[in-house]
C-alpha cells in the first residue's frame, strides 16, 4: 500500500491464499487513468512497485518471497503471485523494510549537492539486479529531458480532459484515502528550468507558490530493454528498489513521468545520446538531498484486499 503509483492511485488489490501462503496480487482496473496512461504501463510499473514492497516485507518477517509476475496468460488481471516460502537467510531485499513507509516523493527544492559515487553505483546495480537498467543524465540531456517535460506541461494544461483529471485528483471531501494534500503539491520553480508537475490542473500555475529549485537537477533515467506488458512489472520492482535505496541514504526522490505519457516524447527520451545501455525508459527521477516529502493518502486495508479473484 505504501508504494509509489502514479498520482497516487493505487492500482492493486491483494488476495491471500492461506492454504498455499500466496498473495495474489491483481489490477484495480477501476483506478485506472485512461487520458494519461492509455496502455496501463504506468499501472504496471506501480504494481511492480507493490509487489517490490511485498518481497522487502516478506523478508524483514523471515520468508523466502517467490515471485512469478503475470502467471496466467488467460487471466490479464493477475499481475503478479508471491509465495511466503519458508526462512530466508539473506536477500537483496535485506534491510529495506524500514524505508518501506519513509520514502516519499519530494516535489520541493533540492540542494544539488552532488550524490556520492558509490550511492549511483548501487542505483545502477539495483536496476540491473531488477532486469532493467539506470542510466544518469550529463548537463545537455538533461537540458532536453527537461524541455521535453515541460512541453508535456503545455499539453496537458490545453487538455481539458487531462487537466479536469488531475483536479479530480487533489484531495477534496470526496475521499480522505485519495488524491493529493495541498501539501504534498509542492511549489513551481521560480526560474523555470524544473517542471514540477501542475499536479492540481491549474489553468494558470503562475499564480501558484514559487520557489528557486536547484539550477542542475540529477536526473536518473531507469529503462528496459523492452517495452512490453511482462517488461512494465519488472521495471517497476527495479524502480522500487532504487527509491528505497536511495531513501535509506537520505536521498529524496521525485517522480517526472509526464514526457513517458505521451509517445512520441517518450521516444525522444529513448533517442537521447545517453553514455550507456540503450532502451526503453521507463521514468524520469529527479534525486538529490533536501526536504522530505510529505506523506499521500492511502486506501484504508478493506479497499485494497479482495475475498476471491
Amino acid at each position: 500500500m505504501a508504494a509509489p503509483s502514479l498520482r497516487t492511485t493505487q492500482p492493486w488489490r491483494f488476495r491471500l491464499d492461506t492454504d498455499s501462503r500466496t498473495v495474489h496480487i491483481h489490477a484495480a482496473a477501476d483506478r485506472a487513468r485512461r487520458h494519461t496512461d492509455q496502455v496501463g504501463r504506468a499501472a504496471h510499473l506501480s504494481e511492480g512497485c507493490a509487489v517490490l514492497n511485498l518481497r522487502v516485507v516478506a523478508v524483514h518477517f523471515g520468508r523466502e518471497p517467490v515471485t512469478r509476475l503475470l502467471p496466467c496468460p488467460d487471466r490479464p488481471a493477475l499481475l503478479a503471485t508471491v509465495r511466503l516460502a519458508e526462512s530466508v537467510r539473506d536477500a537483496p531485499e535485506t534491510g529495506l523494510y524500514e524505508t518501506v513507509w519513509r520514502r516519499h516523493s519530494s516535489r520541493s527544492p533540492l540542494s544539488g549537492r552532488p550524490l556520492p559515487s558509490d550511492l549511483l553505483t548501487e542505483l545502477i546495480e539495483a536496476a540491473h539486479l531488477g532486469g532493467a537498467t539506470m542510466r544518469f543524465s550529463g548537463r545537455h540531456d538533461t537540458e532536453r529531458e527537461l524541455c521535453a517535460t515541460w512541453e508535456v506541461e503545455w499539453r496537458n494544461r490545453a487538455d481539458t480532459d487531462r487537466s479536469a483529471q488531475s483536479r479530480r485528483l487533489v484531495s477534496g471531501p470526496h475521499s480522505p484515502s485519495l488524491g493529493l494534500p495541498s501539501a504534498a503539491l509542492g511549489p513551481q520553480d521560480a526560474l523555470d528550468p524544473l517542471p514540477i508537475r501542475n499536479l492540481g490542473g491549474h489553468r494558470h500555475p503562475e499564480v501558484l507558490p514559487a520557489r528557486a529549485f536547484e539550477p542542475r537537477p540529477l536526473l536518473a533515467l531507469p529503462s528496459a530493454a523492452h517495452d512490453r506488458r511482462t517488461d512494465w512489472p519488472r521495471a517497476g520492482q527495479a524502480l522500487d528498489r532504487a527509491l528505497l535505496l536511495a531513501t535509506r541514504r537520505a536521498v529524496r526522490a521525485s517522480l517526472l513521468h509526464q514526457a513517458m505519457e505521451w509517445p512520441d516524447l517518450r521516444r525522444a527520451l529513448d533517442g537521447l545520446p545517453v553514455d550507456g545501455p540503450r532502451g526503453h525508459t521507463q521514468m524520469v527521477l529527479r534525486l538529490g538531498y533536501g526536504p522530505r516529502g510529505p506523506a499521500s493518502p492511502r486506501r484504508p486495508v478493506e479497499e485494497t484486499t479482495a475475498d476471491h479473484e
